[in-house]
């Protein structure tokens, strides 16, 4: 329990460094290299184009981020841990069972649609914030991405490489860290390139749980139901996606706000 409280807040710091650096790479480094075309107008430089994009993809990951910390699932009581069962299950002290709560020995709370306790967030995922937990995912892959790119092209220029071949890129890390310690690569262009690499891993996992975690909402499942084998009950795909999602899901799509129009928190397992 100690490792996971530990987790529990080394992760979010890591998350807010890693959008930190990638903030100041894309605002110091890789944006100020597009303004060096001198053949792109003004109002449709690469520059001005990326550097509105990124700051989109990044309001809206940060934006829902701090709305999934927010907003935790719905608070149905706390209770001391020498009162709750210690397999964290949803049986209360007072007998009393709910087939999609769960109480969190981290959080000290019972929620409701339990998903799971996101050790980036420091919060538990369930009703309330599920939706803006899958717009943090979309958006960080998304802004990961547009770092990668940015700084594909950064490196590319700089190092006058080309990453017509996939393999260059492959091939980029061993080959740069021989020409690192051998004095013949910066240490900010080095930073840079294991930067992308982190850029990857991040992006791809975010991607892949964002994925994983929409099958399961057009299913109507929770990962706590699939992990303990809960049975639930059939219903449309589209009234599953309605109950996350609302009926306004465009206006949560563009700008992180709460769940629109959605009663997702009040609905009850029959």
């Amino acid at each position: 329990m100690l490792i996971l409280r530990v987790l529990n807040v080394v992760a979010p710091a890591y998350f807010l460094c890693i959008s930190l650096v990638t903030f100041v790479l894309q605002l110091f480094l890789f944006i100020p290299s597009m303004c060096k075309d001198p053949s792109a107008t003004p109002l449709l430089s690469p520059a001005l184009l990326h550097g509105a994009l990124f700051l989109f993809l990044s309001a809206n990951a940060v934006g829902n981020y701090i709305l999934v910390i927010q907003n935790s699932p719905a608070d149905l009581g706390r209770c001391l841990y020498s009162n709750w069962p210690e397999d964290g299950s949803s049986r209360s002290p007072s007998g009393s069972t709910g087939p999609s709560t769960h109480f969190c020995r981290l959080c000290a709370r019972l929620t409701q649609r339990h998903d799971h306790h996101c050790f980036f967030t420091g919060n538990c995922i369930g009703s309330r914030n599920m939706r803006n937990f899958i717009m943090f995912c979309l958006y960080t892959s998304l802004a990961c991405l547009d770092s990668l790119v940015a700084g594909l092209a950064y490196i590319s220029a700089a190092l006058t490489l080309s990453f017509a071949n996939p393999l260059a890129f492959l091939t980029l890390l061993p080959h740069s860290i021989s020409q690192f310690f051998s004095g013949a690569l910066l240490s900010s262009e080095m930073f840079v390139i294991l930067m992308l690499y982190l850029w990857l891993g991040i992006g791809l996992a975010c991607a892949g749980f964002c994925c994983h975690q929409m099958l399961l909402i057009l299913r109507g499942q929770t990962r706590y139901q699939v992990r303990k084998g809960m049975v639930v009950r059939a219903r449309p795909w589209r009234k599953n996606l309605e109950e996350v999602f609302g009926k306004r899901w465009l206006l949560g799509l563009l700008i992180p706000v709460l769940n629109v129009g959605s009663d997702y928190h009040r609905q009850k397992d029959k």
